[in-house]
């Protein structure tokens, strides 16, 4: 029997998270290692670190929870 399997929604928002937390973080460290020339007001608080480590937390919570390339589903489970 073919079965067609679903691919959750959730599963593409973690990952849209999870990279962009990726690309978010790789800019605040660059922008660690080498500060701008002329910085923002409030650039000491490094937004651009801990935000994208939250990005990378839930866009890897949802991307493991919701992983649709798991082995054959039991007949019954929804998910």
């Amino acid at each position: 029997m073919d079965h067609q399997r679903e691919i959750p929604i959730w599963f593409f928002i973690g990952a849209l998270l999870t990279v962009y937390g990726v690309l978010i973080l790789g800019t605040g460290l660059y922008h660690l290692i080498s500060p701008p020339k002329h910085t923002l007001a409030l650039a000491y608080l490094h937004a651009d670190i801990w935000w994208p480590l939250l990005l990378l937390a839930i866009g890897l919570f949802y991307t493991i929870r919701h992983w649709p390339f798991k082995g054959p589903q039991k007949p019954g489970k929804s998910h």
